[in-house]
């Protein structure tokens, strides 16, 4: 390592321990205690926290793939009933919680944690799950905020155990094929990528007052590391936290962990080094922005060209003249979607990045990517996956390894709350990924890392 490169990877090492402390004293150790071994015909022992829609959807893969619920752990205790009541037989035997401190507290009981919370509270319980030594599955996004990310990459790299984000179209053959006909080169440079969302509803600041809470409703645990809040029927739970930043970052950092992951993984996008907020309405207020045109400018990649990635949301959308061709196949213009744009072709999947559509030059119409005649003799490069929870259960028994697990799915999720910050700041960011800071707007560096309320991290 020469002089300028040891001086930057000192320099980058020295950012990361004050990131650490800056996130509620958030170690880079490994685990302190490894996973049980278990062999490849064992059953996995599962601990699920939180057990909303998503959860629930999770678990009964779990329970599909064959291995065992072993408990339940929710602030809300009517959810937890539900559940319970839902569920059945699946979850018969599993110890209920409502305090995931005291969930830790048998941590011997389980192998591995399904974590479907909101996200402000992802990134400390995937920590105490990792240095427990317990195998991680976390919907996406994986985090809260950038410093959370870069945190947890940096111990998903130095743990034992097996982590997976939840951007469930990794999944799909249909994504896995896109993915090994980019990188072949089918759709020849790839310059421009759109990634586009419908509404989500207007920005806003919080409402005024306090309702009681709900019996059962362990409102200061709802909130936890994030700040805490007045109770209000109607806001925040069980699930219109997502667009406000206290708690989530609206439905960019959400879908962007689906929508981004096609167009990062086959052209090896790295860090935008610009990102360009070209529109937006709402902005500076407590909620997310009503609608937003941006583009995140990224690098060449040796010899990959460089890259803009254009997002629009909120009705926003690319001109007609590029969808053309996908609305004349669907009788409609479409309302979602993402188009990667090559100089020999062009490949359109939806937002989970499954189903996705190939137009070669000369081509009268888009083909599904599983049947296209002209691209059969570009080779399958990539395994085929059996399901994404199941691949993650197969991985904590030392099968194959899983394709998104913190380390990817860090990344992923710092480029879409990099695309976030500009809106926070109201403004285009000159971006060092990095070292997670933006040299033109220094007043971003409080949303990179938001500390954590210490009274629910014991």
């Amino acid at each position: 390592m020469n002089r300028e490169n040891a001086v930057a990877s000192q320099t980058r090492r020295d950012f990361l321990k004050t990131s650490a402390l800056a996130a509620g004293a958030f170690t880079l150790t490994g685990c302190a205690t490894r996973p049980r071994r278990i062999a490849a015909n064992g059953k996995l022992n599962v601990a699920v926290i939180g057990c909303g829609g998503q959860g629930t959807h999770d678990m009964k893969q779990i329970v599909d793939c064959g291995e065992h619920i072993v408990a339940l752990c929710d602030v809300d205790e009517e959810r937890l009933a539900k559940v319970v009541k839902d569920t059945g037989a699946a979850v018969a035997k599993a110890k209920i919680f409502t305090d995931y401190r005291r969930l830790f507290d048998e941590a011997e009981a389980f192998d591995a944690v399904l974590i479907a919370t909101p996200d402000h509270w992802h990134a400390p319980l995937c920590k105490r799950a990792m240095q427990a030594g317990k195998h991680v599955y976390c919907e996406k996004p994986l985090t809260h905020t950038l410093g959370e990310a870069r945190m947890l990459r940096e111990l998903a790299r130095s743990s034992r155990v097996v982590t997976q984000m939840g951007n469930q179209g990794s999944a799909s053959a249909s994504f896995r094929r896109a993915w090994e006909l980019i990188q072949a080169g089918a759709i020849g440079e790839v310059r421009d990528v759109h990634a586009w969302l419908s509404d989500h509803g207007p920005a806003r600041d919080r409402p005024e007052g306090a309702d009681p809470v709900p019996a059962g409703l362990h409102w200061d645990a709802w909130c936890g590391p994030a700040p805490l809040r007045p109770y209000k029927k109607g806001e925040y739970h069980p699930f219109t936290w997502r667009n406000w930043y206290d708690f989530g970052n609206g439905i960019l950092a959400d879908f962007g962990c689906h929508i981004f992951n096609l167009p990062l993984r086959s052209l090896a996008l790295d860090y935008p080094t610009r990102i360009e907020l070209v529109s937006a309405t709402g902005l500076g207020h407590e909620s997310c922005v009503d609608r937003c045109r941006l583009r995140l400018h990224f690098g060449a990649r040796g010899k990959l060209p460089p890259v803009i990635v254009h997002w629009y949301n909120g009705g926003e959308a690319p001109d007609d003249t590029l969808l053309q061709d996908i609305t004349a196949l669907q009788q409609a213009k479409p309302k979602h979607g993402c188009l990667i744009c090559g100089s020999r072709g062009t490949i359109f999947t939806n937002p989970w990045n499954d189903g996705a559509l190939i137009k070669l030059q000369g081509e009268a119409k888009f083909h599904g990517v599983l049947g296209h005649e002209a691209t059969k003799k570009i080779p399958q490069t990539l395994p085929r996956s059996q399901g994404h929870v199941k691949d993650w259960v197969l991985a904590c028994k030392g099968g194959p390894a899983v394709v998104s697990g913190f380390d990817f799915g860090g990344h992923l999720t710092e480029i879409t709350l990099s695309a976030v910050l500009a809106l926070r700041v109201g403004r285009s960011l000159d971006w060092d990924g990095d070292l997670m800071r933006a040299a033109n707007a220094p007043e971003a560096a409080p949303f990179v890392h938001s500390p954590w309320r210490p009274t629910w991290l014991g």
